[in-house]
């Protein structure tokens, strides 16, 4: 049996466009010889429409655009995610669903039956559960022969009890298919991009082929909608348990491989997790503006490694000719700030701009009759001004030019609220919002070593981190080493550990109990809230991966 791989980007709500990816892929697994093509998890109408599948207007029409997809399968079966009513008056009125449709036929629905409610997942709040899960269906390959294939749609895959030490749900609606003699599993996905989870696919897929000696076929989303990243990598596994067609990750891929005769094929993945976030990232970007409809960007351009990596991973991502860097400096910023950034603008090849705050925040300090910032936070108002005055000067830019604006600030400094509301959190995108400090050198270093020469300038990567906002001011003055601190968001955010299990790992308890403190201030809290949506490549992120009530009074207590 011939199966292609139909790895696209969809745009939620974007049927016409979404269709269209799907027809074209039909034609060229046609043209391929293929039996069978597999579209990942909701591809028709976006996996992360959110309360859109409310809409009483998108749950009647829901099955509209299968009326364009049903005709072109003359020749070939396709299974297709997405949604469909629920017509009984009872539970959530959408099943989230697999169609199969076979030669110029919709044969039937699989609804998914294991409903997450994690992390970015809401499932629950939309989709009603299939309580009697059988994915066998019948079909027939190009020789005329009858097939048992078993779907399942995504975390109906995700609940085995030989390889997850924990497991969130009683039943497996893979077994079932197993039991009931499939030939081939085929699992549909929209699968979200975190560190570590394109390894974990690949092991979790070769484990089960093997373990069920029964060819898997695993179809992943990608492309990037709001800050969730989908990153692909979909694979095809024989009843070895070997890999015998890799899609690449981060990109869309339409390929086809010969079932019962194929050699293992790991080319589709290459680099290493600091590679694979570096991609992510400039991905997340590129989609954003594209699917929003920015041709153009801004940011504000410090000196600092921040700002420099966002700026080399934007120019990456829409092209160095679209992207503005606007360096604006204040009384207290270095001569290297604006050297090294003139140095970076013109590595990148990108347009760059100065427009100094000096005089306008003079102006205010004398309107409000605010004293100058000095060394040791003294005047935390007049040093918070100078960011919102380079914030004012940024969003005018961005409103006059059509530009969009990406903001510069970090995982570690948003984590601990070592930013400024309405000012450098302004933006309509957080590259960096999920990216912890040590991470963002990983990457700027990786990405010079990729370039092969000096894209960011090593004196900007190794300088000592500064926000420029008084005299001499560094961030060690007012925070732990980012080296000390990170390890400790690290376990506390994507692992969720407490603060008891983070200090056994070796860190030292007052600073574990003193950064979760900061954390998880209500004063932090309310700044998060406010970011911009945020590019998310972890688990348990700031943002819709974590969810906490800026009113609250739980704080954690050093236990002696």
């Amino acid at each position: 049996m011939k199966v292609t791989i139909g790895q696209i980007n969809t745009t939620n709500g974007d049927f016409e466009g979404n269709i269209a990816k799907i027809l074209g892929a039909i034609e060229k697994a046609k043209a391929d010889g293929s039996d069978l093509i597999v579209f990942p998890e909701v591809c028709i109408h976006g996996y992360t429409s959110q309360d859109w599948f409310q809409d009483r207007d998108v749950i009647e029409n829901a099955l509209k655009p299968l009326e364009q997809i049903i005709p072109a399968t003359v020749g070939i079966t396709a299974v297709v995610g997405t949604i469909r009513p629920n017509e009984d008056n009872d539970g959530r009125r959408l099943y989230n669903s697999a169609a199969i449709i076979s030669n110029g036929e919709l044969v039937r629905f699989v609804d998914k039956s294991l409903l997450p409610e994690y992390d970015v997942f809401d499932d629950p709040r939309y989709f009603e559960p299939n309580e009697n899960p059988d994915g066998i269906v019948e079909i027939t390959t190009r020789d005329g022969k009858l097939h048992h294939i078993g779907v399942i749609v995504c975390e109906d895959f995700w609940n085995d009890k030989t390889f997850w030490k924990d497991r969130l749900y009683d039943r497996d609606p893979t077994d079932i298919v197993v039991e009931h003699g499939a030939e081939l599993i085929i699992a549909i996905n929209a699968s979200p991009y975190n560190k570590g989870k394109i390894k974990l696919r690949c092991e979790m897929v070769s484990h089960r082929a093997r373990l069920a000696k029964t060819p898997i076929v695993f179809v992943n989303l990608v492309g990037g909608n709001d800050g969730i990243i989908f990153d692909g990598a979909s694979l095809v596994a024989d009843s070895q348990g070997d890999i015998i067609l890799q899609a690449t990750a981060f990109e869309e891929f339409v390929e086809t491989v010969e079932i019962n005769d194929a050699v293992p094929d790991s080319r589709g993945i290459t680099g290493g997790e600091i590679d694979s976030i570096h991609r992510a990232l400039v991905l997340g970007i590129r989609d954003y503006a594209r699917k929003n409809r920015f041709t153009k960007a801004v940011l504000g351009l410090s000196g600092g490694i921040d700002s420099s990596l966002v700026a080399a991973l934007t120019a990456e991502a829409i092209g160095a000719e679209n992207l503005l860097c606007v360096m604006m400096p204040s009384p207290f910023s270095s001569e290297g700030s604006v050297k090294d950034s003139e140095i970076l603008v013109k590595n990148l090849g990108c347009e760059s701009r100065i427009e100094p705050i000096s005089g306008a925040f003079e102006v205010l300090l004398n309107q409000l009759h605010f004293t100058a910032p000095k060394k040791g936070g003294e005047n935390l108002a007049a040093e918070n001004m100078q960011s919102r005055l380079r914030g004012v000067i940024l969003m005018a830019i961005s409103n006059a030019e059509g530009r969009l604006l990406v903001s510069t600030g970090n995982k570690s400094e948003l984590a601990v609220g070592y930013c400024t509301l309405y000012g450098d959190t302004n933006g309509g995108l957080a590259v960096l919002g999920d990216v912890l400090k040590t991470e963002v050198w990983a990457i700027s270093r990786h990405l010079n070593e990729k370039a092969g020469r000096e894209i960011i300038p090593n004196a900007i990567i190794d300088k000592k981190p500064s926000a420029e906002l008084a005299p001499n001011q560094f961030d060690q003055d007012s925070l732990p080493p980012y080296e000390l601190m990170d390890p400790i968001l690290h376990q506390y955010f994507e692992n969720k550990l407490s603060p008891t299990e983070i200090i056994a790992q070796g860190n030292d308890a007052t600073l574990v109990y003193e950064v979760l403190n900061k954390v998880e201030h209500p004063s932090n809290e309310f700044k998060r809230q406010q970011l911009p949506p945020t590019i998310i490549i972890s688990k348990n992120a700031i943002g819709v991966g974590r969810r906490r009530p800026i009113t609250h009074k739980y704080r954690r207590t050093q236990k002696m």
